[in-house]
């Protein structure tokens, strides 16, 4: 496995110069398997000390739990880091998804308690999670411009939506980044989005860059996943079904990798970062030895010849089954 401890190169979102890999912060406090909450404050704490500056989570992770230990994780380190959450996915006190909303003062009350959990007097990035069917995002984007506009935000982000939406977001205040699932694992964004942000001038955080753990090459079974809670037994492509099937997607980076001298996740996760100077990973851990082999991906350089050979590999159509249940699809991509 390569490790390299040398600085991380530097990517554009929109005017926002980052680092080139984020730490994604959704295993430390829910939908996986449960985590060791010291290991994970230690990741936060090693990632900002590896100069990982983009720290990424969600009102709605833990219910809330994400953002107070985050909160924890930086304080004192507030300075070296870029705070990421997310509003617009709704959920009751026992969890159960309630549905996706953007109107001004569930907005303005979420970005009030997001504050006040994480600790911090503003957030760098406010994410619009998702859109509903119909949805009108320029209600959304009008409050989160209030938010600018009283200093309690910094920049605006979406996330999961179509080219139309981040248009019509973008002619109400300027987006500084788009966040949706990009990996050899899942391609939609290729079809119209990055074009579309590339055109506007927005940056593309991309999550789940190892496909949920898929590419990490440590699941080979339904038993590999976490207990009955993780949210991945009711995705299509973990199913009993689905994942034999998608063995074969791994199967076929392993021989690249290996001729690398590097693990398949490493492959994929510099296969991202060769998709353009515009584009910043932020793959999630709460392992330190995890954070390590993740961060090592963003200086591997790949040939064109590589990269054409992973893409061979993994064409776009070699995943079966759906990123999420039809009751969730019908929500991503509005």
């Amino acid at each position: 496995m390569t490790t390299d401890d040398s600085p991380l190169p530097t990517r554009s979102l929109g005017e926002l110069k980052v680092p080139a890999q984020g730490l994604g912060c959704l295993s430390m406090t829910s939908f996986y398997a449960r985590s060791d909450p010291a290991e994970a404050l230690a990741t936060v704490h090693q990632a900002i000390d590896r100069g990982v500056t983009l720290l990424d989570t969600a009102d709605v992770q833990g219910l809330g739990e994400g953002e107070r230990m985050l909160g924890k994780a930086v304080a004192g380190r507030r300075d070296r880091a870029l705070i990421s959450t997310k509003v617009g996915l709704e959920r009751d006190h026992s969890g159960e998804f309630l549905g996706v909303r953007g109107d001004r003062a569930y907005i303005r009350e979420r970005c009030h308690g997001s504050l006040r959990r994480l600790g911090v007097e503003h957030l760098d990035l406010y994410v619009k999670h998702w859109a509903a069917p119909g949805e009108r995002i320029e209600e959304a984007v009008g409050a989160l411009a209030e938010l600018v506009a009283e200093g309690k935000v910094r920049h605006l982000c979406l996330s999961e939506v179509s080219a139309d939406t981040i248009r019509r977001a973008h002619a109400v205040h300027p987006i500084t980044a788009v966040q949706s699932e990009w990996s050899l694992w899942s391609r939609g964004i290729e079809e119209q989005v990055v074009a579309t942000c590339r055109e506007l001038g927005i940056g593309i955080i991309a999550s789940c860059p190892l496909g949920r753990g898929f590419l990490t090459d440590r699941i080979r079974s339904t038993a590999d996943l976490g207990p009955a809670e993780d949210f991945r037994h009711a995705l299509p492509r973990f199913s009993a079904t689905g994942l034999p099937r998608n063995l074969a997607v791994v199967e076929a980076l392993r021989p690249p990798a290996a001729k690398r001298g590097i693990t398949v996740a490493q492959l994929a996760l510099a296969w991202l970062h060769h998709q353009g100077d515009d584009v910043v990973p932020i793959p999630g851990t709460a392992r330190r030895d995890h954070l390590e082999e993740n961060l090592a991906a963003a200086s591997l350089q790949l040939s064109p010849e590589e990269r054409a050979a992973v893409e061979a590999a993994v064409p776009a159509a070699a995943v079966h089954g759906d990123r999420y249940p039809p009751f969730l699809m019908q929500l991503v991509d509005n």
